[in-house]
């Protein structure tokens, strides 16, 4: 029915999306593929032109990237109603008026297909009795949002407060979809995808049915065979090539949906991963935490680090905007499931800045649990923060520090490498976490030295002996 869009058969992953989408009638979508994958063509065409012909579409609401790009996307289906022959044939002439210039436009039956963009406010929405059934939001980010914290967070606001909110509550058909390859950690399609995953386990613990669904696909299976998800389209040999010929960073951002943001001072080049040794096998271990004042606003960060030989190796860490008491009962958690009581190893807080506050945080929690963690507040005196972080880049340059393999996906970790990447002067951005690592560093240094290195003695018959005259 579409010959000029069906070039090359569909892949398993369009059937998948249409699958979900035409068999649930309230749903909630996200369409995670590669660029070039043909997500445009699927949610914001095929599948809502299905469900218009079976009456389970009756008003669609399409947001773009900007007004001019969700009219361009809209249009495609108005044209496809008023002039595809095969369409008009096995269904009608079903166009009544409206353009997709103005990005609004009605069928003979009453539906209705709108356009927007973000900051067009949706709330209110309705044409007569219909409120939108399908909301599609398609490829609305930019590098410029993505790389402010707060238009990103508006932008999810946005996306959760006020369009989902155009829906009729209650109503049979409620379908939200969001389609989009993710490139960034602040993409619209990231920030659901964490906070989907949070609901849904909310819904299985009360025993509900989850609704929302994932279908994240990159271009490749791996990066060793380069075997395509869409095999019918593109070729192994096709990607590989497009892998050589590209920059890394932006192939896997593209493709691969990996957030890798290239760094000034910290680059990606320094990132490397490694199993951990036994703790007994580190010529020191050491937890060091630099903890904002305000349960709001910067982060809480804590580095668990080893040191052995001229390798430091990140074993753990916490990086996440929330208490102080959450910090405390993570440590708490990892020194009891590893045992870690039973090795040296040095917990320190940054301590100059209402010290006994943040150490008593920590004794609370073992209060509780009826045992204690020995967290010690650093006294020393800290200038120059710049100085200290863009310090550890010797370290990095050399690939003298390894993260624990076992961290690769983990949230975190993920937070503390992206702040390194991002550190600069003057950019603004968050370095709670460097801080909390180069201080684990420095401690390390001096315990690697303490624990490894026997002190030099001398026997006082050595003394006397050196002595011209003892009298």
């Amino acid at each position: 029915m579409f010959p000029q869009y069906a070039k090359v058969k569909s892949a398993w992953f369009h059937a998948k999306l249409a699958k979900i989408i035409i068999e649930n009638d309230v749903c909630d979508v996200l369409a995670e593929i590669y660029r070039s994958g043909a997500k445009s063509v699927h949610l914001d065409l095929g599948i809502p032109l299905y469900l218009y012909v079976t009456g389970k579409l009756h008003f669609m609401l399409l947001v773009g990237q900007t007004d001019l790009k969700a009219k361009k996307l809209i249009s495609d289906i108005q044209a496809q109603i008023s002039h595809n022959q095969i369409f008009i044939h096995y269904y009608g002439k079903r166009y009544k008026f409206g353009d997709w210039a103005e990005g609004d436009f009605t069928t003979t039956d009453g539906a209705k297909f709108m356009a927007t963009s973000p900051g067009q406010s949706p709330r209110g929405l309705r044409e007569e009795a219909n409120r939108p059934d399908y909301i599609v939001i398609d490829d609305v980010d930019t590098r410029q949002r993505c790389a402010n914290d707060e238009l990103s967070i508006k932008l999810f606001e946005y996306a959760w407060e006020d369009l989902r909110g155009t829906f009729d509550e209650g109503s049979k058909n409620r379908r939200f979809i969001v389609a989009n390859n993710n490139f960034h950690k602040n993409t619209l399609i990231n920030q659901l995808k964490a906070e989907y995953k949070v609901i849904t386990q909310k819904l299985k613990d009360a025993g509900l049915k989850p609704t929302m669904f994932l279908v994240s696909v990159p271009a490749v299976k791996d990066l060793n065979t380069f075997e395509p998800n869409w095999p019918e389209k593109t070729s192994a040999e096709y990607w590989k090539q497009k892998y050589i010929s590209t920059p890394y960073r932006s192939f896997m951002r593209e493709y691969m949906h990996m957030h890798i943001v290239e760094g000034t001072i910290f680059k990606n080049e320094y990132i490397h991963y490694k199993p951990r040794l036994q703790y007994r096998q580190y010529d020191a271990l050491c937890f060091y935490g630099d903890l904002s004042y305000k349960d709001a606003g910067d982060y809480k960060a804590m580095i668990f680090a080893g040191k052995t030989g001229r390798e430091f190796h990140i074993l753990n860490c916490f990086v996440r905007q929330t208490s102080r008491h959450n910090v405390a009962e993570w440590l708490y958690d990892l020194v009891e499931d590893n045992n870690l009581l039973n090795y040296n190893i040095q917990y320190w807080i940054e301590g100059l800045f209402a010290q006994d506050d943040f150490v008593n945080d920590f004794d609370q929690v073992g209060d509780l649990r009826g045992w204690y963690v020995p967290v010690m507040a650093d006294n020393k005196s800290k200038s120059g923060k710049f100085d200290r972080i863009e310090s550890m880049e010797g370290y990095f340059q050399r690939n003298n520090v390894f993260f624990n393999s076992a961290l690769e996906h983990s949230p975190d970790c993920r937070e503390l490498i992206d702040q390194l990447l991002a550190f600069k002067k003057g950019s603004g951005a968050h370095d709670d976490a460097p801080d909390a690592l180069q201080s684990a560093i420095a401690k390390l240094n001096i315990a690697a030295i303490t624990n490894t290195i026997p002190p030099r003695t001398t026997s006082r018959k050595d003394m006397i002996s050196k002595q011209k005259n003892r009298f």
